[in-house]
């Protein structure tokens, strides 16, 4: 098989896998409070990267030097805090009632957040963006917005975590240049899972019970979507070109809504599916090449 076609079939994979994980937290949500659920699934991901670690480091057989492994755990560490901070607005905004398919779309604002996050850096924004950026406040307004001017608290937090995943990417955009990236993808699954853990013993009081009746949902959202999609997305980006790996991977969001609709039954109206289809036309443009003068 051709690299370039298995590489964005891997990236489909990786979207699939990360839509459906929206319907695992939305179960979840219902019986573990969010930062008891994301420190026990960010566990498992750091758990379930050891092997590739071991593995690859096997393969390549090099040695850090010090300054290599300061910049391999600073990262690590940048890292591990943005997705925390991500992950924690996420689960919060689900469980205030969000459902799966609209979660998955407001987080997926993070495609256009980015490139306009990057005027601070001094990149030029051109054309498209900008239209896309229209686009996406548009639909955000027709998914978001009921009758009065207003946002629910749960649409609230999801904005706040496309804000976080946006700084995420362009964290692991500065570091995963200057190390090794499956290291620093499993330190900072261990970083984000102590942050998590931490929160949730100072500010929640999980049962037992709810932590083993959600175990799939639990399992599913740490191994599958955190280890396995982010090691998907880690080896399948080396052979597919950027362009084509943002709108494959922003196939995510249409995966929730679709699992959510037959997974938890979670029909969108047609005001809903307007703003869908708005901020999927924003997300496309905001990837697709301008033509250079």
């Amino acid at each position: 098989m051709n690299r370039k076609l298995r590489a964005n079939l891997l990236l489909v994979l990786t979207a699939f896998i990360w839509g459906v994980a929206f319907v695992a937290q939305d179960v979840a949500a219902d019986a573990v409070p969010p930062l008891t659920f994301n420190g026990l699934r960010m566990s498992l991901a750091a758990l379930a990267m050891l092997p590739t670690v071991f593995f690859t480091g096997r393969r390549t057989q090099t040695k850090m030097d010090v300054p290599a492994r300061r910049q391999l755990w600073l990262g690590g560490a940048c890292c591990g805090v943005m997705l925390a901070l991500g992950s924690a607005f996420q689960q919060l905004g689900i469980t205030l009632g969000t459902g799966a398919g609209k979660a998955g779309f407001i987080t997926a604002l993070y495609i256009v957040l980015v490139p306009l996050l990057g005027i601070f850096w001094g990149r030029r924004i051109g054309k498209m963006v900008w239209i896309a950026v229209a686009l996406s406040v548009t639909g955000l307004y027709f998914l978001c917005m009921q009758g009065s001017f207003s946002i629910d608290p749960g649409d609230g937090m999801l904005i706040l975590c496309a804000l976080s995943y946006s700084g995420h990417i362009l964290v692991v955009d500065h570091f995963s240049r200057r190390t090794d990236c499956v290291k620093m993808s499993c330190i900072q699954f261990a970083v984000c899972a102590f942050i998590c853990l931490l929160g949730a013993a100072a500010l929640e009081q999980p049962s037992w019970d709810g932590v083993v009746n959600s175990a799939i949902p639990i399992l599913y959202a740490g191994v599958l979507s955190g280890a396995v999609g982010y090691t998907l997305q880690i080896f399948a980006q080396r052979d597919a070109e950027p362009t084509i790996a943002s709108l494959l991977m922003s196939l995510e969001s249409v995966f929730a809504v679709l699992a959510g609709w037959i997974l938890l039954g979670d029909a969108l109206s047609l005001r809903e599916l307007t703003g869908c289809a708005l901020m999927m036309g924003g997300i496309v443009l905001a990837q697709l090449p301008e033509k250079q003068k």
